[in-house]
C-alpha cells in the first residue's frame, strides 16, 4: 500500500515535562520553593490525596506525578532524558546555589555558565546562565 508523504509539523514550543515520584508534596515543595517555580494546579486521587502538581515551567509546565516506582539515578548523559536545566541571570547563580545548598542539593559539577545538582529524588537538574539570545527564536 501506497503512503502519501507528509509534510513535517514544526514543533516550537514545549508543552511538559513531567516528574514521576513517591512523595509528590516534598518535591513539589522543592522546586516551589527553592527554584521559585509558581504552582498552576493540583490534582487528587478518589480518595482526596495528592496525585500532582503541576508548576509554570516558563510557559511549560513541569508535572509532579505519584508513582509507586522507585527513583532512577542518572549518572552523566544518559540515554534518554538526564537533565532538567532552568534558566537564571549570571547574577542570580550564586544565590541560587546557596539557596539550593541549604536545601540539601550540593554542587556536583560547573561549567562556564552552568550549575549541576539533584533534586530531593536524585534528579539531575541544572541552572544555567548560558546566553540564549540569537540561539533560539522567540
Amino acid at each position: 500500500m501506497f503512503h502519501a508523504l507528509r509534510e513535517p509539523r514544526a514543533v516550537s514550543v514545549l508543552h511538559h515535562l513531567a516528574l514521576g515520584t513517591r512523595d509528590v508534596a516534598r518535591l513539589a515543595h522543592f522546586y516551589i520553593d527553592v527554584l521559585e517555580l509558581p504552582e498552576v494546579t493540583r490534582h487528587l486521587h478518589a480518595d482526596g490525596s495528592l496525585r500532582s502538581v503541576w508548576l509554570d515551567l516558563g510557559g511549560a509546565l513541569l508535572m509532579i506525578e505519584s508513582t509507586n516506582e522507585p527513583p532512577r539515578m542518572v549518572v552523566g548523559i544518559g540515554s534518554g532524558p538526564f537533565l532538567i536545566a532552568v534558566t537564571v541571570t549570571a547574577e542570580q547563580r550564586g544565590a541560587f546555589e546557596g539557596r539550593l545548598a541549604l536545601a540539601g542539593s550540593v554542587v556536583e559539577s560547573r561549567s562556564e555558565f552552568t550549575s549541576y545538582l539533584r533534586d530531593p529524588d536524585g534528579n539531575r537538574i541544572a541552572i544555567s546562565a548560558y546566553p540564549l539570545a540569537g540561539l533560539v527564536r522567540r
